[in-house]
């Protein structure tokens, strides 16, 4: 079962959310404030954040952009807005899945449940972790490990983000092929739509830990308009 923080202003909501996962054998935190948020996650560490958008000391939005500032722990808005444009914004800003309200907790646990087992680099094909382990990816001086979640540049370990080590370890399994936007939004954020500013930004960041740039690609080449492809430099080949 997960750790759960629920960040949810309205008492009531947040007796019953609190109530029905702790029936479902949750460990459940709950704050009332953006700003508790911040602090409860900076202190403790959580599965999984069950964000409101509408917290009184500041739009969930921002919030939820804060949180990414310090953590990579998943987070599911729970949201009263319906609007497309307001949902992919979120999903652009960090957020790993969204429930629109009401809901109930038999379809947030579900949601949950798919949302860890992306997390913790698990597939729908994967059910209690019988699958075969994958093996150690390796391309030139990279060494991707997808069951340890561990990165290495030339022997040295690489800090990396969630999203930034599930990135490499997609690109890492295709090595010297050219990767669409849309495949890696799908593959990689699970999103069927988003901005490829998303996309970009995640590549720069990956791009600085790789020791290269965008005008000076060793690693990671991006094809204007067409996709992105991981190849070793070539005093690897």
């Amino acid at each position: 079962m997960a750790s759960v923080l629920v960040v949810e202003d309205d008492q009531f909501v947040r007796s019953a959310l609190i109530r029905q996962l702790t029936e479902a054998s949750h460990t459940v935190r709950s704050v009332g404030t953006a700003l508790e948020a911040l602090r409860e996650v900076a202190q403790i560490g959580f599965d999984v954040v069950i964000l409101d958008l509408g917290l009184p000391d500041l739009d969930g939005a921002e919030a939820l952009k804060m949180l990414r500032g310090i953590t990579d722990v998943p987070v599911i808005v729970a949201t009263a807005r319906d609007d497309e444009g307001e949902i992919v914004r979120l999903l652009n800003d960090g957020a790993d899945d969204y429930l629109v309200k009401p809901f109930s907790v038999a379809h947030l646990s579900a949601r949950m449940t798919a949302v860890l087992r992306r997390a913790r680099g698990g597939g729908p094909g994967e059910p209690g972790g019988a699958a075969a382990p994958p093996a150690v990816l390796r391309v030139g001086g990279l060494a991707v490990d997808p069951l340890r979640r561990q990165a290495q540049l030339d022997g040295v370990t690489l800090d990396l983000t969630r999203r930034e080590f599930d990135l490499l370890a997609y690109l890492a399994g295709r090595p010297g092929v050219v990767v669409p936007r849309r495949e890696l939004l799908a593959e990689v954020w699970r999103q069927a739509y988003g901005d490829d500013q998303t996309i970009d930004v995640h590549l720069s960041w990956l791009r600085r830990k790789l020791g290269e740039t965008a005008a000076r690609p060793r690693y990671l080449h991006t094809l204007r308009g067409v996709g992105v492809k991981l190849e070793p430099p070539a005093e690897h080949t």
